[in-house]
This record gives C-alpha cells, structure tokens and sequence, in this order.
C-alpha cells in the first residue's frame, strides 16, 4: 500500500474507534469491548489498578501493547511527548507523575482522538496536558524542548518509522530518553499479510523485522538503545480478534497455519537515549 493510503485507512479506522471507544490494535479477545473490556486488557499489558482508578472515564480505549509510563521513570517537572495519544490514557498518568510543575503533549493524527482527549483533559481538569494534530513523521514540537517520549503500540502504523525516530530525536533534549511499546518481527510475514489493510489496522502488516526497528533508533542518533522486555504475540489473540480474523479471511490462511506466524511476533519494550553532547 502506499503511504497516503496506509494513513487513511489507520485514521479511518482510528476515528470509528474513537467515536464508539472500543479497542481495536492490541492483542485481545474481542474488538468490539466495553470499558470492562479495555480495562481487563490494560491490566493485562502491565498497568495496576490505582492507574487505571486516576484517569478520566473514556480515556483508555484499551489500545496498546505496553506501559511505557511505567518505565519512563518520569521526575516531577519533566515535559513528555507521547507519540500516538489517542484518546489520553497514557498522557494522563504522565501528568500525574510530573505534576502541575511538568508538561505533557500527545500528538495524533486522527482528529476524532483529539476531540476526545481534549474532552477528556476538560472532565479531568488536567490543566497541564495539551493535544495537538499532526503526524509522528512530522511532529508539530519544537527543536531540543522535551525530556521524555514515551509511545505505546503506534509507531509500527507508521508508514515512515525511520522519520519518526529522527522526528523524535530532533524534539528531545540533549539527554532525554525514549520509552517505547510496540510490535516487532522475528521473521517476515507472508505477502498476503504484508498488503493487507485490515493486517495493517491490526498493527500486523507495519511492524518492522526487530533488528531493523532497533537500527533505526540507532540510526537516527540514539545511544543506549536496548529492549527491556518482550513477549511473545499468542496466536489465539490473533485468530480470536475480529480484526484478525479478517486478516485470516483477507489471505486464504487456514486458522492452523498462524502459529508459525504468531511465534514470530513480539510485543517489545525499548529504550533509547539522545547523547548530552551532540556530536
């Protein structure tokens, strides 16, 4: 697919998600969940229960694949940009780490999502989170003006992940870190998979091969860049998930045959950091 199409078809879908706030890119049992729902995959994916108790009603879709605040290791007055910050969730336990003191950003493309984060900024009187519109290719931040970046299942949407890393490095501090969840590749996928929108949408089709993602942050201009964690993608989240089934459906594969690919799918956690002095 070309790019202006891959964006169209992840904002399409991300927009439909916002306006009926049910999960759709991570690895779960049914794409079509309630706040029960989004909360049970959340538990799942690392975030404990006074996190999911602080943050407004609607803010967590149940998208990700990761808790990357949790890692991040956020300092009171810190700035944080989140790459990807759909309707808030990850934004919102920032700003409760680095405190009235502190600053966080989310950027997304879909204006559906911003119109709900700022909603739900409003209901929580989060007076020091803003969102802005735009692309994490092209991130609407100032040079050298955030310390960290977090980013929780979104960059393997992206058409251009390499951009995005240098788009991330340009806006981070001398010294600020990267804290990212996403899905990575052990192995390539079929060609069926590869050119499929609905394998797209299902954070699928756009994940990079884990070597290649990693050289990329190293590319970009990142030291330290190293994974803290990863899992492995269970097959039955794919053959269970409407989304995946799609994917199944869109590429003739028998249900059996998905094992092979799923052991090839990983949930990652990586961490980089731009050098204090650059070079």
């Amino acid at each position: 697919m070309k790019e202006e199409e891959i964006r169209k078809t992840v904002r399409d879908r991300y927009a439909r998600v916002a306006k009926r706030g049910s999960p759709c890119c991570t690895p779960i049992s049914s794409c079509c969940g309630s706040t029960d729902r989004a909360q049970d995959i959340s538990r799942k994916m690392g975030y404990t229960e006074k996190e999911l108790g602080t943050v407004p009603e609607g803010a967590n879709l149940g998208l990700g694949c990761g808790n990357p605040v949790a890692l991040a290791s956020l300092k009171e007055g810190d700035t944080v940009l989140d790459l990807g910050s759909g309707a808030g969730f990850d934004c919102f336990l920032a700003a409760n780490k680095v405190q009235k003191n502190g600053k966080v950003i989310g950027v997304d493309m879909t204006p559906e999502m911003i119109e709900k984060a700022r909603e739900n900024a409003r209901k929580g009187n989060y007076s020091n989170v803003e969102f802005r519109l735009g692309e994490i290719e092209n991130l609407p931040v100032a040079d050298n003006s955030v310390d960290v970046i977090i980013s929780n299942c979104v960059i393997n949407l992206a058409p251009d992940k390499k951009r995005v890393f240098t788009e991330a490095y340009r806006v981070l501090r001398p010294g600020g870190r990267l804290m990212v969840s996403d899905i990575v590749l052990l192995k390539e996928l079929p060609d069926s998979i590869k050119n499929s929108a609905q394998a797209y949408v299902a954070c699928l089709a756009g994940a990079m091969m884990k070597d290649r993602y990693l050289d990329a942050i190293d590319v970009a201009g990142f030291e330290q860049v190293k994974v803290i964690d990863e899992t492995t993608f269970p097959v039955e989240y794919i053959v269970n998930d409407p989304a995946g089934k799609a994917v199944i459906e869109g590429s003739g594969m028998r249900t059996e045959d998905l094992k092979e690919i799923a052991d090839g799918i990983l949930s990652v956690k990586v961490s980089g950091t731009k050098p204090q002095e650059i070079k």
